[in-house]
């Protein structure tokens, strides 16, 4: 190891707390062009084996000009890893608690995305708060396409969750999940 390296301390961005962040902050995606290798990874991924994705004549018969890509490909595309988002959490994320989207246009091979995830709200919950998101996906014509929310958690309290080593952060990771999915008890054996 380089002296003076600490790969644990090694960051994108600087993290900040759930209280350093603000309404309205806005974290966008690079834009991509989506592709006819894409759409075909993703209907053998999603086993997805509609018409409507893969077979112009019936695209074309069912008034598209092209096949369409899967709405919940194009969905993906918002998913916050695909920003600064996560780097930006860092050690206080403990979960993507929710998401919801409405799909407004059909995307088609060619077609170049460009996400943003906007903070529209933020609400403390004792040692934890919740972030909504407004997700949207607009194509290279200026329309939007996609628009939703996603809802993360994070720890209100980072300087009492800060993990000093891996095995800390496996154990408080373990904790915050714990307290957000509580495990129900177990069913006994008759």
């Amino acid at each position: 190891m380089s002296q003076g390296f600490d790969p644990s301390r090694f960051q994108i961005v600087p993290p900040r707390r759930f209280e350093d962040l603000k309404i309205g902050e806005v974290f966008r995606a690079p834009s991509r062009t989506v592709t006819d290798a894409h759409a075909t990874a993703f209907q053998a991924v999603s086993c997805d084996n509609h018409p409507i994705h893969y077979d112009q004549t019936y695209a074309r018969a069912h008034g598209h000009r092209a096949p369409v890509v899967h709405g919940l490909q194009v969905l993906a595309f918002t998913a916050p890893g695909a920003t600064l988002l996560p780097h930006v959490f860092g050690a206080v994320f403990v979960a993507f608690v929710e998401q919801s989207c409405a799909f407004l246009e059909p995307v088609y091979a060619g077609d170049t995305l460009y996400p943003a995830l906007e903070i529209t709200a933020l609400t403390p919950q004792g040692d934890t708060g919740l972030v909504t998101t407004a997700v949207t996906v607009h194509n290279q014509d200026g329309a939007l396409v996609l628009e939703g929310s996603h809802t993360y958690r994070l720890r209100t309290q980072p300087s009492l969750w800060e993990p000093s080593s891996p095995t800390d952060q496996d154990r408080l990771l373990d904790e915050a999940l714990e307290e957000t999915f509580p495990a129900s008890d177990p069913i006994s054996p008759s």
